[in-house]
């Protein structure tokens, strides 16, 4: 085998332009719907390209925590009684003007309240789906769908009962041409989704090529773990390098590990995640489904990409 090739899973493998980043803003719809003048809110609330220019400042790899980062931007635009956590007090009269007012209403609401935080948005972020996380259960509902959901948490939806987003995923990368690669070279999955939906999405495809397989199940149980063992709270998603150097030291303990390794993503922290590895990695930077190419390749180059390419096939031709 010649080289070991490390594959992101959203946005470089799986197009989810139409399931997760749809999901983001269908989220924070059905949260903000109890409001007063909700009414006021059109749809989509965002354009894509504005939600990825958010999902490029880093540190939102995971897509529920990307919902809670945005939801606390939209906060800062809520009028009423802003400090009950009933959300029928909360009036988003202010909040639907500026988004009809501005072209870029997420960049600007990032520019001018990227730091805060409200304990008001943080009270529906805690526990996990059906102990507490009203935002992160309301993601999972439309993004899995009511069969889905229910076949996974094992209990019905509250809030969507609709088809789930994640039907409408497709294969960004032939699976012929992961097929072929697969022949001459080792290929494994760092991805933050969760393991189920990581499964859910290679048996779907049916692109069984990978050995490794680390989600963001791997990066909770370790720090479980180290928080057990020191009591230091660590966040082992990406950025942090964790994934990647526990794939590359499996293969290194088999003896198969080459040199050089290469691991592709589409976000800042993807990159990231490789150069702070403890082993040399070649970090390909994909565009192929950003819509804003132009700023994904600056933030990428600023992050540590070696490469960007632009298309699945100009990916393949790289890492033969």
């Amino acid at each position: 085998m010649n080289k070991l090739i490390i594959f992101d899973m959203d946005g470089v493998l799986i197009d989810v332009s139409s399931s997760y980043m749809d999901c983001i803003r269908k989220t924070a719809s059905i949260f903000l719907h109890p409001c007063i003048n909700s009414n006021l809110l059109g749809q989509p609330l965002f354009d894509l390209a504005d939600l990825a220019f958010l999902k490029g400042t880093g540190a939102l790899n995971n897509d529920w925590d990307f919902t809670h980062k945005l939801l606390t931007l939209m906060f800062s635009k809520i009028s009423g009684n802003r400090e009950s956590v009933n959300r029928e007090e909360w009036d988003v009269k202010e909040l639907a003007s500026f988004i009809r007012s501005e072209s870029k209403p997420v960049e600007n609401l990032f520019k001018a309240a990227g730091t805060k935080k409200f304990k008001e948005i943080d009270f529906f972020y805690k526990g996990d789906v059906g102990s507490g996380n009203v935002i992160k259960q309301i993601f999972q509902e439309v993004y899995l769908g009511k069969e889905l959901f229910s076949e996974m948490y094992g209990f019905q939806p509250q809030y969507y009962f609709e088809q789930g987003l994640i039907l409408k995923e497709k294969l960004f990368i032939d699976r012929d041409m992961l097929s072929s690669l697969s022949v001459s070279h080792r290929l494994s999955i760092a991805t933050g989704r969760p393991a189920m939906e990581a499964m859910y999405g290679i048996k779907k495809n049916n692109i069984n090529f990978f050995e490794k397989v680390l989600t963001h199940d791997d990066c909770v149980k370790e720090q479980k773990e180290v928080e057990k063992s020191s009591g230091e709270k660590i966040y082992f998603g990406k950025p942090h390098p964790f994934m990647l150097d526990t794939i590359a030291a499996y293969y290194e303990a088999r003896g198969e590990l080459k040199e050089k390794i290469y691991y592709i993503g589409d976000l800042p922290d993807d990159m990231i995640a490789a150069k702070r590895s403890k082993y040399i990695f070649c970090a390909i930077g994909v565009i192929y489904s950003s819509p804003d190419k132009k700023n994904s390749i600056l933030r990428l180059k600023e992050a540590g990409a070696d490469y960007i390419v632009d298309t699945p096939q100009e990916l393949m031709e790289l890492l033969k």
